[in-house]
């Protein structure tokens, strides 16, 4: 079932035109992940999806009665407030204590409630925002780059929970990220980016489409094949047999 559908949609700041002629769609149990390089109206597409920017033209539709979440790409709050992960996600609308519960199960934290925010890792507070925004059953899930600042493990750990959480609740999931790699082994689609779509389709058609290319430069299996090439220890094993 189609959850949500943009045409032709056009973002200007002042004489900028960050976003042109944008026309997306996405279905229920769908990841479609959208890619592309520092300044290329990404982040401006998911903040118009959930209507903190408003398109200078274009439309968005989202089918009615559609719960959206969102888990953005930052979030700064004080160390020195006290507050716990209950509290927090009972913000600005009370919620249900089982209901968080869930959430966080659902988001991998399950035991982290009663702590103070100031307390959590990076990759806690991460789950933490994914669980905010799991706590009403999206059908929409918005990602905007939120394994941002974790490393490999913490990003690996958060990409396989937001697989069970699609499997779980069959919610559509839009994600923003730079990890190339990781998109490629855990999206249905793929669109990338740069102010227009420069191409988009499964992983496998978007890797070697001559415009992500452009971008991006070499895919996974060059890179590995020009690292062993120029690997100086690999050359003196090489020599020395």
């Amino acid at each position: 079932m189609r959850v949500l559908t943009t045409k032709n949609l056009f973002v200007k700041f002042g004489r900028n035109a960050v976003l042109q002629d944008i026309t997306i769609h996405i279905d229920r149990g769908e990841i479609l992940s959208i890619v592309g390089p520092n300044g290329s109206g990404k982040s401006t597409l998911l903040r118009a999806l959930i209507g903190a920017v408003i398109p200078t033209s274009g439309v968005i539709e989202i089918v009615s009665n559609q719960i959206i979440g969102y888990v953005p790409q930052r979030l700064n709050i004080d160390n020195t407030l006290p507050i716990t992960v209950y509290r927090f996600l009972s913000l600005p609308k009370r919620q249900r204590k089982n209901d968080m519960e869930i959430a966080l199960q659902q988001a991998g934290v399950s035991d982290v409630g009663e702590q103070q925010l100031s307390t959590l890792s990076g990759g806690q507070f991460q789950r933490v925002l994914l669980a905010r925004a799991l706590i009403e059953k999206p059908d929409l899930l918005l990602l905007d780059e939120a394994t941002q600042g974790l490393d490999h493990s913490g990003s690996a750990d958060f990409y396989r929970q937001i697989e069970q959480v699609r499997q779980e609740l069959d919610c559509a999931i839009i994600m923003i990220s730079h990890e190339l790699h990781t998109v490629m082994r855990t999206s249905d689609r793929v669109i990338c980016l740069n102010h227009s779509i420069c191409c988009e389709g499964s992983p496998d058609v978007v890797k070697v489409a001559p415009e992500y290319r452009l971008l991006f430069g070499l895919d996974d299996e060059e890179m590995f094949a020009n690292y062993r090439h120029n690997d100086p220890i690999k050359s003196l094993l090489e020599d020395a047999i």
